[in-house]
């Protein structure tokens, strides 16, 4: 029976970017040091207006394809991870295998968990091919948050970046990716939500669990997010080393959702596991939502910081509420990832 292995992973971002000095510009009293102080954040890349995730998702898997020289016919599911889709319907998966001239026979799967949907699409790849359903997968994540911001959205507009990535999930006949774990709890579903656009009439939406204060179509409560996720991650990553006989001394590095500079610090201080260990790669991209753990991990394997002997936890959270872990050798760095 042949497992899945986390293959090579392309990552796109868009053109423009937006830095926190620019925003200091048109919003002098904003205190934009100390919001970078706390959010670990000074820019962000954006889509422009008539860019959608399937322009993004469709750019990181051609630089994907020409990167590794794939051949595109051997894809044979594509799945994509997104809560900005191109239409409520058709698919945007769909129209991503026409757009990338992958094979009819193609299977092709939406989902929107955000940002743990990375570790939930490992997860879906893995059974589709220990099932042999499927051979190549190809697993996209692509959001653009900033369409559902307000301008002048302080809290929000400072946080969170657009961004797209593409990533092949293929068979191996060593396990690579196993121990997964999930978590969800729709009761905290008014911490991170837009309420318009669906099926539910306005009066009957889900409300803000406090006044909105800005206009955006995104609503978040930081400080309930902070509070469920120093909760129960620290509980997820207790399970995980528990149900698979393992202790904190055998996990080389913990790649953690890079929702914020503060999260993950009180993240590091709950676990007591230091910088080297749970690293933040954030600075330069925002919060991007489902891409921002295979950003870290193409970023990581640049710099020639993943080896194929240690065995690492990934850790998604947040909107849903949804948490989802696993553990995780790199079997590529062994195929010639690393700097450069």
């Amino acid at each position: 029976m042949p497992y899945a292995q986390l293959g090579p992973i392309a990552v796109y971002l868009p053109k423009k970017v937006e830095t926190n000095a620019m925003l200091a510009e048109q919003y002098p009293r904003w205190d934009l040091p100390l919001i970078e102080e706390k959010t670990g954040i000074c820019q962000r890349h954006l889509a422009e207006e008539g860019e959608t995730s399937s322009d993004l998702a469709v750019a990181a898997a051609e630089q994907l394809f020409g990167q590794q020289s794939i051949d595109r016919s051997a894809i044979d599911f594509i799945l994509f991870c997104t809560q900005t889709p191109d239409y409520p319907l058709p698919t945007t998966s769909c129209l991503i295998q026409d757009r990338l001239g992958l094979t009819t026979r193609c299977g092709a799967i939406d989902f929107n968990l955000g940002c743990s949907g990375f570790v939930y699409g490992l997860a879906l790849a893995d059974g589709l091919i220990q099932s042999g359903a499927a051979r190549n997968v190809l697993l996209l994540t692509a959001e653009t948050y900033s369409k559902y911001i307000d301008k002048d959205d302080r809290s929000l507009r400072t946080i969170f970046g657009d961004g797209a990535a593409a990533a092949l999930v293929t068979p191996s006949e060593t396990q690579s990716l196993w121990g997964f774990q999930f978590g969800s709890d729709g009761s905290g579903g008014d911490m991170l939500l837009v309420a318009d656009g669906g099926g539910r009439p306005a009066e009957d939406a889900i409300k803000p669990r406090h006044r909105k204060r800005w206009n955006s179509r995104l609503y978040m409560d930081g400080p309930s997010l902070i509070n469920f996720t120093v909760d129960a991650i620290p509980r997820l990553v207790d399970e995980i080393l528990d149900h698979n006989q393992l202790t904190d001394r055998d996990i080389g590095k913990y790649l953690m959702h890079q929702a914020t500079l503060k999260m993950l610090e009180q993240l590091r201080s709950r676990m007591g596991v230091d910088a080297s260990r749970l690293p933040v790669e954030l600075s330069d991209v925002g919060n991007t939502v489902s891409c921002t753990i295979p950003i870290l991990i193409e970023r990581l394997r640049k710099r020639g910081q993943l080896d194929a002997k240690s065995v690492n936890m990934l850790v998604g959270f947040g909107v849903g509420l949804s948490w989802a872990g696993c553990l995780w050798r790199d079997q590529y760095a062994d195929q010639g990832a690393g700097p450069g």
